[in-house]
């Protein structure tokens, strides 16, 4: 059975979710959105699981100073448990779909501040609420993360979440795909014009691991958009050429990754299966680690 996954991306400007209003307000977008969104699907798809994607920080929206943005990131923070997260699950139930909101302020139960990219399913289930563990510093006020993050979407494959400048480290998308990632969601609030070295990064990430890179990047006002949609060889599938808000549609079919993981990229690179067995160990010093040829295999 082919393992198809529709996916909308939606590059929008940050809007608060603080109240009943904003949460009606993103609820009714998103129906709009929807109602775009797979209208030739027949009853031979109705079961077929949606991931809707949306940019980091998308609903803690903050602006100004860096002591101001730090002000209104303190007063939109809530603990993962919290009226924001539960709003957002029913969200997703009532829609039916596996919603990624992009990246919320989660406020610990140490007091610290952290960037949260949380995963609800179509029962509206929390499924995963991944930390980021590259803060863009020393812009960035949130304290880093310390665990990846991948989740599974039954019948079609397991996803991995990396927020925005955590792709400018090879080790996070690698480590996700060694868990078993065949797509990795990346919501991005980039504003800055280092967007032209993400779109390289991205691509290089999907051909490093032969994943899928799904990053999705705010819009104006503040972002610079250029979202995209990248496969397991490296290719541009779906992109937005500017900043303007916009949608991407997508299906991706991950039975593409065992093949790229099989057959190799251009059919040739075949990296999960580069080592035997009796190779030797590859000693990593700056990580206190190795690369062992008996564990160098993706998980799933």
């Amino acid at each position: 059975m082919t393992r198809f996954l529709p996916v909308l991306a939606i590059q929008a400007p940050a809007q608060s979710m603080r109240d009943a209003d904003d949460t009606a307000r993103f609820e009714q977008q998103l129906q709009v959105h929807l109602s775009d969104f797979g209208p030739n699907f027949g009853p031979e798809d109705k079961d077929t699981p949606r991931l809707v994607v949306y940019p980091e920080m998308h609903c803690c929206p903050s602006a100004g100073t860096p002591e101001q943005r730090q002000a209104q990131l303190e007063a939109a923070a809530e603990p993962i448990d919290g009226p924001r997260m539960r709003a957002l699950g029913d969200i997703a139930r009532r829609q039916g779909i596996w919603l990624q909101p992009g990246s919320l302020c989660e406020r610990g139960a140490d007091g610290h501040l952290y960037n949260t990219a949380p995963v609800f399913s179509p029962a509206g289930e929390c499924v995963a609420a991944y930390r980021k563990c590259f803060p863009w510093r020393p812009f960035e006020p949130y304290r880093p993360g310390s665990q990846f993050s991948v989740f599974e979407i039954p019948g079609v494959g397991r996803i991995g979440l990396a927020i925005c400048y955590d792709i400018w480290f090879p080790e996070v998308c690698r480590q996700l795909a060694w868990l078993g990632a065949e797509v990795i969601i990346n919501p991005v609030a980039t504003t800055t014009s280092d967007r032209a070295q993400e779109q390289v990064l991205i691509r290089a990430n999907a051909i490093f691991n032969q994943v899928f890179m799904v990053s999705v990047n705010a819009s104006t006002p503040a972002g610079v958009g250029e979202s995209a949609i990248i496969d397991p060889e490296g290719r541009v599938r779906a992109q937005l050429p500017g900043a303007t808000a916009g949608t991407l549609t997508d299906v991706l079919n991950l039975d593409e990754v065992s093949r790229v993981r099989r057959f190799g990229t251009a059919g040739l690179n075949r990296l999960w299966s580069q080592w035997r067995e009796d190779d030797p160990a590859l000693e990593l010093p700056m990580y206190e680690g190795r690369l062992d040829p008996r564990r160098w295999r993706e998980r799933g």
